[in-house]
């Protein structure tokens, strides 16, 4: 079986998989984008910014 360059990583032909959570339902590719930006928020909440060269006068 041949396997073209743009074929996905990962098999996509069958059912998504779901979290339950009282009437909350959400696919775990989803619950886990949702989890990567919030890591990169914190993330970018806690670096410190970029600190310029002052100039002495």
């Amino acid at each position: 079986m041949a396997v073209s360059p743009l074929s996905a990583p990962v098999d996509l032909n069958h059912p998504g998989h779901y979290v339950h959570w009282g009437m909350v339902q959400i696919s775990v590719a989803n619950l886990i984008v949702i989890g990567v930006i919030v890591l990169l928020f914190v993330v970018a909440l806690l670096l410190p910014f970029p600190k310029g060269r002052r100039r002495d006068d």
